[in-house]
């Protein structure tokens, strides 16, 4: 259902999404399972970064298992929704730099989970998009409040109210996604990227997330208090003791970390 992966030093984790005969839907065990396994990364101190990728070089997620929906009572549905909400919400509140890496489909559910990490990095032949009002719900995993923060009202409702499927190359013009790679190329990227983030420092990356996620969704003012609060959580901490000693010695940190 979900796989993870160390990379390199340990400090990149690979998040896997390995439902690999149902195109990664999302199903009520998947969902659980990304719940635990996000929960298990944001709790170890040792990761700088995650990449959320997918088993299937044709699909990162379809969306909800719609044919185990289909069998629901309404007693089912109301069941599930905590553990659905539980799976996405784990991948948002990671406190470090998450990358989606899309290939094949992205859509609903699939979308939603790129939508929660920091950066979507889409392979050119990619889909993606938010279908769900054409089948009587609405996006539910986040899609609703994390489109608009991403590119704004207007395009926003453009994606969600036609319930249409993008390319890649619109997506990217809409802010959806933040930068395209080859067809099939989006994982290598992504990883790419992953070990430049991990190079730098622990508590620095962790408090730069906490203050563009918590200012994100209040005034400028409030934003700046918060902004002062993670500036001296970091800049009273050993990572930057050490990032200022190997500047001044022209060597490569060794970050003590959070």
């Amino acid at each position: 259902m979900i796989t993870v992966r160390r990379h390199a030093d340990g400090h990149i984790a690979e998040l896997v999404l390995d439902r690999p005969e149902a195109m990664n839907a999302v199903s009520t065990q998947m969902a659980r399972a990304l719940a635990d396994a996000t929960g298990e990364l944001a709790a170890d101190p040792s990761v700088r970064a995650v990449v959320v990728s997918s088993s299937h070089p044709k699909a990162f997620c379809v969306g909800a298992d719609l044919k185990e929906r289909n069998g629901f009572s309404d007693a089912d549905l109301i069941a599930q929704r905590p553990i659905a909400r539980a799976a996405y919400t784990g991948v948002l509140d990671l406190p470090v730099p998450t990358i989606a890496a899309v290939d094949g489909f992205a859509l609903g559910g699939g979308a939603e989970i790129a939508l929660a990490c920091d950066v979507v990095i889409a392979g050119e032949s990619a889909t993606l998009g938010l279908p769900e009002v054409s089948v009587g719900v609405i996006p539910g995993g986040g899609g609703t409040q994390l489109l608009v923060r991403r590119v704004g009202w207007g395009k926003a409702a453009k994606v969600i109210f036609s319930a249409r499927k993008f390319t890649a190359q619109e997506a990217h013009e809409l802010g959806f996604v933040e930068e395209l790679a080859p067809a099939g190329g989006a994982r290598d990227r992504a990883l790419e990227l992953a070990e430049t983030i991990a190079q730098n420092s622990p508590v620095g990356l962790r408090n730069a997330k906490k203050a563009m996620r918590l200012g994100s969704g209040t005034d400028l003012h409030a934003g700046l208090e918060i902004e002062d609060a993670c500036w001296h959580a970091t800049a009273f901490s050993p990572d930057r003791a050490e990032g200022v000693r190997a500047f001044a010695e022209k060597r490569a940190p060794r970050w003590p970390g959070p």
